[in-house]
C-alpha cells in the first residue's frame, strides 16, 4: 500500500505527520512522494485560520478530481472540529478528529491488524499522553522537529486550535531527550515544539519547566543546534535567557513571541494574559542580553473593536522593539470562539490595509537586521534548495557549486567547541556577505567566533 502525506499548519501538525508516517510504515505501507501513484492519501488538516479550512477542502477536491478510486484519510485540528463536513466530502474514507498516528495508520490497513514489535524499552512509553512510539527522523530535512508537549490552557479568545488539541499535556522529559537523540543521528538542527511550550512540565509531577527541560538537553544531546520553537514572552525566564545568551549557539539566538496587538484594549478583548507595557519590557530585557537575535512575532489586525489608535499603537510598539520578522495576518473569526461573537467588527478592508502596512514595517527591519549582519560570522542548516539557516533565523543563499568544508564551531578564543562533535550533519562555518535584499553564507569562515 502506497501513502501519500500532506500537511497544513504549524511544526506541532508537521511533527505529528512525521509520526503517522512512521507508525504507517512499521504497518507494512510505503511512503510515496507521487501523490499520482498513491493508494492513500491522508491529509493533515490545520484551523487557524478560516483560510486554512478551505485550504483542506481544496486540496482534497483536487485529489479527488484526479483520481477518483484513491482512498482518502482526513487528520487534524480541522478534523477534531469539523469531522462531520469532511465525512460529507467526496472521496473521503476516514475522518481521525485529531492527531493520533496509531488510529491514522490503522485506518490506512484496518482489516490487517498488525502487532508492532518494540525495539528498545523506550520505543513506547505506555503512560505518554500524546507520545507513543518515538520519532527517529523526520523524512528528508535538515531540520528536525522536537514535540515536548501539546495542547494549550489559555483561553484566548480567538485560538480554534485549543478547541482541537484539548488541554496542556507535557512529554516525560526521559522520552523527550531519548527522542532528540535518536532525531540527532539524522538533523543538525532540533525545534522544540508544542502548542504552549512555555508550560511544559506544569502537568508533571514533579513539576518541570521549559528552561530546566532546555538545560538537559543541551547537556545530554551534545552534537546538535536546539531552536525554541514559538514561546510566549512573559514565559521566557531568566534561565531560559542565560542559555540563550552563554551556550555559543548550541541554543539558537532565536525567539518567536506571539504578540498578537500592542494595544491594551485589543488585548483585553483577545484575552491574552499580558498587557502591552509587559511584552515591551520582556522583549527589551532579552534582547539587551542576546546578540544578535533574531526575533519574530504573529499580529492580528482588525480584530472586532480595534480602532486606528490600536493599530497606530500596535505599529509604534513594532517599530520600537528588534523584530527581524513578522507573521501579520487579518482576523479571522473561528466557530465556536468567544471571538466570533464579538461586536464592532472591523471591515475586511480595512483590516487587510492593516495587515500589510505591518507587514512592510516589517520587511524594511528585515532588510536593516539582515544588512547589519553582512561580514559578521554564522553557522548554518544547509538546506535543500540552495539556501540555509542560521542560528538568529536568516534564510540565507549558498552560492551554487559550492561546497563547504566541514569544521567544528568555534569559541570565541578560537578553540574548537569539543563539545560538539562534527557529524556528516553539522553546522557548517561561514561569513554572511551581500546585502539586505540577498543575503548570502561564504566558505570557510572568516572569523574565529561563532555568534548564530
Amino acid at each position: 500500500m502506497r501513502v501519500f502525506f500532506h500537511t497544513f499548519g504549524c511544526k506541532a501538525n508537521q511533527y505529528d505527520t512525521e509520526r503517522m508516517r512512521q507508525e504507517a510504515e512499521a504497518r507494512g505501507a510505503r511512503t510515496t512522494s507521487d501523490r499520482s501513484g498513491a493508494d492513500v492519501v491522508v491529509v493533515n488538516t490545520c484551523t487557524v485560520t478560516n483560510q486554512a479550512d478551505a485550504e483542506a477542502r481544496r486540496f482534497i477536491r483536487r485529489v479527488h478530481r484526479e483520481r477518483p478510486t484513491t482512498r482518502i484519510v482526513v487528520a487534524g485540528c480541522s478534523a477534531a472540529l469539523k469531522a462531520d463536513e469532511y465525512r460529507a466530502m467526496l472521496g473521503v474514507s476516514q475522518v481521525i478528529p485529531g492527531h493520533d498516528p496509531l488510529q491514522v495508520a490503522g485506518a490506512l490497513s484496518p482489516a490487517v491488524p498488525v502487532q508492532i514489535a518494540l525495539r528498545a524499552p523506550l520505543d513506547r512509553i505506555d503512560n505518554e499522553s500524546i507520545g507513543g512510539e518515538l520519532l527517529r527522523a523526520r523524512r528528508g530535512a535538515a531540520r528536525g522537529w522536537l514535540k515536548i508537549q501539546d495542547g494549550c490552557d489559555r483561553k484566548c479568545s480567538f485560538c480554534a486550535t485549543r478547541l482541537a488539541r484539548g488541554v496542556s499535556r507535557s512529554r516525560d522529559p526521559v522520552a523527550v531527550v531519548e527522542e532528540a537523540r535518536l532525531l540527532a543521528e539524522h538533523h543538525a538542527e532540533l525545534v522544540v515544539t508544542g502548542i504552549h511550550i512555555g508550560h511544559y512540565g506544569v502537568d508533571l509531577d514533579p513539576t518541570w519547566t521549559l528552561s530546566r527541560l532546555v538545560e538537559l538537553l543541551l547537556e545530554r544531546v551534545p552534537n546538535v543546534r536546539f531552536r525554541l520553537g514559538s514561546v510566549e514572552a512573559t514565559e521566557v525566564d531568566d534561565r531560559l535567557v542565560e542559555l540563550l545568551a552563554s551556550s555559543e549557539g548550541r541554543l539558537a539566538p532565536h525567539l518567536h513571541m506571539p504578540l498578537q496587538s500592542g494595544a491594551d484594549p485589543v488585548l483585553r478583548r483577545m484575552r491574552r494574559w499580558h498587557s502591552r507595557e509587559e511584552y515591551r519590557r520582556r522583549t527589551l530585557e532579552i534582547a539587551e542580553r542576546v546578540a544578535p537575535l533574531g526575533l519574530g512575532a504573529d499580529v492580528i489586525t482588525g480584530f472586532p473593536g480595534e480602532t486606528e489608535e490600536d493599530h497606530a499603537a500596535t505599529r509604534a510598539l513594532i517599530e520600537e522593539l528588534p523584530f527581524t520578522y513578522l507573521h501579520v495576518f487579518p482576523f479571522s473569526p473561528r466557530s465556536d470562539t468567544v471571538a466570533a461573537d464579538l461586536p464592532n467588527s472591523v471591515l475586511q478592508r480595512i483590516a487587510g490595509d492593516r495587515s500589510r502596512d505591518l507587514r512592510d514595517l516589517a520587511q524594511a527591519k528585515g532588510r536593516d537586521y539582515k544588512s547589519s549582519r553582512v561580514g559578521g560570522p554564522a553557522a548554518v542548516v544547509v538546506e535543500r534548495g540552495g539556501t540555509a539557516l542560521t542560528g538568529d533565523y536568516l534564510r540565507v543563499t549558498v552560492p551554487p557549486g559550492v561546497e563547504p568544508e566541514p569544521q567544528p564551531p568555534r569559541r570565541g578564543d578560537g578553540a574548537p567547541m569539543a563539545a560538539v562533535p562534527f557529524t556528516r550533519q553539522s553546522l557548517r562555518s561561514g561569513t554572511l556577505r551581500g546585502d539586505g535584499d540577498d543575503l548570502y553564507i561564504a566558505w570557510p569562515i572568516e572569523s574565529s567566533v561563532i555568534s548564530a
